[in-house]
This record gives structure tokens, sequence and C-alpha cells, in this order.
């Protein structure tokens, strides 16, 4: 398969890649549970907010550079949503190029079925890179270089490992099917190396891109509140725990 490049120069051709996040609405009690205590629950969906608002603007910036169409994979309701007009509205303003998104329902009845129904839905028959909203400290600048590697001669997909053991991104050329997530069992410690055996056992060529920290945990939350310090996650962190520094260190 030839590489290829798309670009917004020249007429701005049709997408060749999806941007497809996959997010659950900010509701109190449904995110980021495990970061109460300390935070209450409200603090929590307040935190899962900005960190949804900041992945999408990386995605967007991405976008903007190589012309990847965006899409939201949501469960639960942004009626009861914290910041849910927000989300709504940022979706339906798009990026610098005011392109908006594409807001999916997500279904299947196991997270690995919502995944792969993401890569169908989200995808559409194009090329397809699937992120969530656990690693806010996510830039365009790295998506793009994710959706450069996925569209390498040689690659089939891309794979993003988390250092929890799981994943932060997942990508895949035209026409391959993401039915292997069905079978992965998510969110444990060996995740990621399941699903990157699942991909090999598919015939799968797979390029592995950066790992990052997903944000599980309290002491995640400080440490990538630390790598982005004017983000609006870090932002939210500092004024629910003033006297704790982002740059805490991991326990």
């Amino acid at each position: 398969m030839r590489h290829i490049r798309p670009t917004r120069r020249g007429g701005s051709p049709a997408p060749t890649t999806a941007l497809v996040v996959v997010a659950k609405a900010p509701v109190p009690g449904q995110v980021k549970t495990r970061l109460c205590p300390p935070l209450a629950m409200h603090q929590a969906a307040v935190l899962a907010c900005a960190a949804l608002l900041d992945t999408m603007d990386a995605a967007d910036a991405c976008a903007d550079t190589i012309t990847a169409a965006t899409v939201l994979v949501l469960a639960g309701d942004l009626q009861s949503a914290v910041g849910g007009p927000e989300i709504a509205g940022r979706a339906a303003a798009g990026g610098p190029a005011g392109a908006g998104w594409r807001v999916v329902r997500q279904r299947g009845r196991t997270f690995g079925e919502r995944l792969h129904h993401a890569h169908l839905d989200g995808g559409a028959g194009r090329a397809t890179l699937q992120i969530g909203m656990d690693t806010p400290q996510v830039s365009g600048d790295l998506l793009t270089a994710a959706v450069q590697s996925l569209w390498r001669e040689g690659v089939d997909a891309v794979l993003g490992p988390s250092d929890d053991g799981g994943w932060w991104a997942l990508g895949l050329r035209p026409g391959i099917d993401a039915a292997f997530l069905a079978d992965v069992p998510m969110s444990t410690t060996d995740t990621g190396a399941l699903t990157l055996q699942a991909m090999a056992r598919t015939g799968l060529r797979v390029a592995i891109l950066p790992t990052l920290t997903d944000v599980d945990t309290i002491a995640d939350g400080h440490l990538v509140a630390g790598e982005i310090p004017a983000s609006r996650f870090a932002v939210a962190l500092d004024s629910m725990l003033p006297t704790c520094s982002t740059g805490s260190v991991r326990r």
C-alpha cells in the first residue's frame, strides 16, 4: 500500500483518517471514581470534563494539520453531565478549520465490544486512530505523528501503550476490522500486552507509539498536570487541591 500523507493544501481533500475519541459524559458518580477520595464525585466529574476538552483540542489541532475527521463516540447523557453544554458546543464548533465533530453513541455489551464498534461507527470506512479521555497531556503533534506512523509503508496498525499496562491509542488502516478487541480483557494490567498479541494473531504489522500515563489515580493526575500546567486539566486540579503540587511524585 502506498504512503498517503493527507494535507489541507491544494484543495482540502476528503479526510482519509478519523480521529475517534471514546468518552463518557462527565456525570458525577460515573466518571473518574478512583479519584474519590480525595476528590468528591462532582470534582472528579469536573476534572473529567477538563480532560475531555483538552483531548478534543489536541484532536482538532491534529485534524487541522492532516485533514482528519473528528468523531466523539459517547456514552451517557450530556444533559446530566458537568460541562455538558460546553462539550456539545465545542463539538459543534470544531477546531481552527471549523469542521465540527460527528457525535455517535457507544454501543455494545462489554467495553471491548464498544471499542470495536467505535472503530466501525467512527471510522466509516476510513483509517481510524482511536483514543480515550484519560490522557489530557496528548498533543496535536503527538496525534499527527501517530497518524503519520499509521500511513507508513509496512504498517497496518499502531498501538500506544500506557504505563499502567493498558493502551491510550489504537490505530487501524482502512478495511481492517477491530473485532479482535471484543475478546481482549479490558482495564487490566496486561490489557496492552494482550491487545498486541491479538493484533499479531490477526496478522497485523504494528508500530508502537510513545507510552503515556493514564489518569486513574490522584497521583497520576498530579504527574500529568505537571506535564501540562497551562491546560484545563491542570488548572482544574490545582483549584481542587491547592495545597498539593502538580509536580508530586507518583506513588
